[in-house]
């Protein structure tokens, strides 16, 4: 039990602090970014349920419960209209549009491919969260530490993992945003535990992503 909890707590934060740095630091092209996040956040816990033969716990992270669907629907239709009415009450003090259109281009993110990049980020890359955050750093190390700790664990690597692409820019809008993650983080956990499965938490960041998106779509003028 404690080399699965050593385990789980250092390739955690490792591979969050890792991702962090090549989103903020390095800033490779999106394409690359994106593979190197498969590497860390889809093989190193694959490599883990393979290491301890845990395949029935990797299983039951996808189990489908209708209505733990629909409630986490709800919540993502909320999310959606917290979002997006927030860009348009946050951007009359400060001037987000600048800052986005300033973080998406040191990816390599434009309006050109923006389509591309944003139908990625809602389907593929919001479910490699899940299964890392949620699934890997949550509901397996609830199984492995205590409850509060999981919750606090999971819920801040999360919101650290985002400042390589939140922080460098207004100091109040980064650690609004990093605050923001934190408290995003313990609310899919707690749609986790609730169901026992990663779809609920990945229906609900599916719709947050949704709606940073059509900020997108907005800030680069396709809308």
């Amino acid at each position: 039990m404690s080399g699965k909890k050593t385990f789980v707590f250092a390739t955690t934060v490792l591979c969050a602090l890792a991702m962090s740095f090549v989103d903020g630091v390095v800033q490779p092209p999106y394409a690359v970014k994106s593979a190197i996040k498969i590497l860390l956040f889809l093989c190193v816990p694959l490599g883990y349920f393979a290491r301890f033969r845990a395949w029935d716990q990797l299983k039951n992270l996808f189990r489908l419960k209708k209505m733990e669907l629909l409630v986490a629907l709800g919540l993502g239709v909320g999310a959606f209209l917290v979002i997006t009415g927030g860009y348009m009450v946050i951007s009359r003090f400060f001037d987000l549009d600048t800052i986005i259109l300033a973080r998406t281009s040191e990816g390599g993110v434009s309006a050109a491919n923006f389509l591309y990049v944003s139908t990625y980020i809602a389907l593929v890359n919001s479910l490699l969260e899940e299964f890392f955050f949620r699934g890997y750093a949550f509901l397996n190390m609830k199984n492995l530490t205590s409850r509060p700790f999981a919750y606090g664990f999971s819920a801040l690597l999360f919101a650290i993992y985002h400042f390589g692409m939140v922080g460098g820019g207004n100091l109040m809008v980064s650690l609004v945003a990093m605050a923001g993650l934190f408290a995003a983080g313990l609310i899919l956990n707690a749609l986790n535990e609730r169901s026992g499965s990663i779809l609920t938490s990945w229906l609900l960041h599916m719709c947050a992503n949704l709606a940073i998106n059509t900020v997108g779509f907005y800030v680069f003028g396709i809308l």
